[in-house]
């Protein structure tokens, strides 16, 4: 379904890369029967980590713009259409939506994202991930600067949250806030099921992203990133934690 749904595309795609990830079921069978030469099976080995075949997708395409869409999720039919529109009357490198929340068993859901605005900035997505990774469109060269996915395995159930901030300390997210995808949220599945509490995503995604942007020479939006942060998590009651982390982030960015 997903695949089917990035080739009926009112704004026809270039070309569909499945990235495995060392799968173990007839997914390789079930491509390579697809009549459609747009359609490409990009091999890999079990790697354990989302960020691994999303990046070799990177380095395997050839398009101006890239896409994600993960093997559960599908597209509506005109999500790359109106994206791109919004992108180029915005004037914006990368664009997310919203999209319809399917829990297995149960009737398509609301909308995920209660967000109505047509941007999503840096401190729009700090304190909460606000984009959707199947949502997302990119050019090409805005994800090339920023590095692509980070494979940390400390950021496995949040790289591409990470990934988004270095990408929204670059340019604003043009955001469509309709629905356009079907986005399945099976908890029995999620690689965050067994991943690590909200405190220690928080902490290591904020931890990435300020060791990056210290070697991008983004040293204003790492004073910013901490003190945002910490903020957030005394709200919420981690004083301790936070404590520690602003005291490491300005000692290390200073």
């Amino acid at each position: 379904k997903a695949i089917r749904s990035a080739l009926v595309q009112t704004l026809a795609v270039a070309e569909v890369l499945v990235c495995d990830d060392g799968s173990t079921d007839a997914s390789r069978e079930v491509v390579r029967a697809i009549a459609d030469r747009r359609v490409r099976w990009v091999e890999g080995s079990r790697g354990g980590r989302p960020a691994i075949p999303r990046n070799r997708g990177i380095h395997e395409s050839r398009g101006e713009w890239l896409a994600f869409l993960d093997d559960d999720d599908e597209w509506l039919p005109e999500k790359l259409e109106r994206q791109l529109g919004l992108a180029g009357s915005l004037g914006t490198l990368a664009v997310s939506s919203n999209a319809f929340r399917i829990i297995p068993g149960m009737p398509r859901g609301k909308a995920l994202l209660d967000w109505q605005g047509e941007r999503l900035t840096f401190a729009d997505i700090l304190d909460t991930n606000r984009v959707i990774c199947s949502s997302v469109l990119i050019h090409r060269s805005l994800i090339a600067d920023v590095a692509g996915f980070p494979e940390s395995p400390r950021l496995i159930a949040c790289e591409d949250y990470a990934l988004w901030l270095r990408v929204a300390s670059r340019t604003d997210f043009a955001y469509v806030a309709e629905p356009l995808l079907n986005y399945r949220d099976d908890p029995v599945n999620s690689v965050r099921k067994a991943g690590p509490d909200e405190k220690s995503l928080r902490r290591d995604v904020l931890d990435d992203f300020t060791r990056w942007a210290a070697q991008s020479g983004l040293q204003g939006e790492c004073r910013r990133a901490a003190v945002r942060h910490y903020r957030a998590m005394r709200l919420a009651g981690w004083r301790e934690s936070c404590r520690a982390l602003v005291f490491r982030f300005t000692r290390e960015h200073d």
